[in-house]
């Protein structure tokens, strides 16, 4: 029997809204690979690459794609011996919203889809392709 609506819709707002502030062992990183079970290799603004595991209420109710943020705990796991960095806390569905916290890294700023010192004359989008002489004799 599937979950009960309600319990989606309350997963679902919980997710939406960032909170005021992180925890000292609470950090947001970025997806970078989905492993399979419920793991994700995930990266944090220094660089380094950490395994974390997707709690049971977030399985089948909200997705996670590569190049996502999520909010992880590194401390979970601590008294464990296994190869899991820490536990995904939240997922950033309203990145909107979440960039405007002040504890968003400047690492994971959004990044413009133009190189800086592209130069519009330069640019052959939107343009038709140069007459050959071949074509016109033809």
């Amino acid at each position: 029997m599937p979950r009960p609506k309600r319990q989606l819709l309350a997963t679902a707002e919980e997710t939406s809204n960032p909170p005021a502030a992180l925890e000292p062992d609470q950090a947001i990183a970025c997806v970078k690979k989905g492993e399979g079970k419920n793991l994700y290799t995930v990266e944090l603004r220094s660089g380094t690459s950490l395994l974390v595991e997707l709690p049971s209420r977030f399985r089948s109710t909200i997705w996670i794609k590569r190049g996502g943020f999520v909010l992880i705990n590194t401390s979970a796991f601590d008294d464990r011996e296994n190869k899991l960095d820490g536990e995904i806390l939240n997922v950033v569905r309203d990145e909107k919203l979440w960039r405007k916290q002040a504890y968003w890294p400047g690492e994971f700023a959004k990044k413009s889809a133009y190189p800086p010192d592209s130069d519009e004359e330069d640019s052959i989008v939107g343009k038709m392709p140069p007459i050959h002489d071949s074509d016109t004799e033809a």
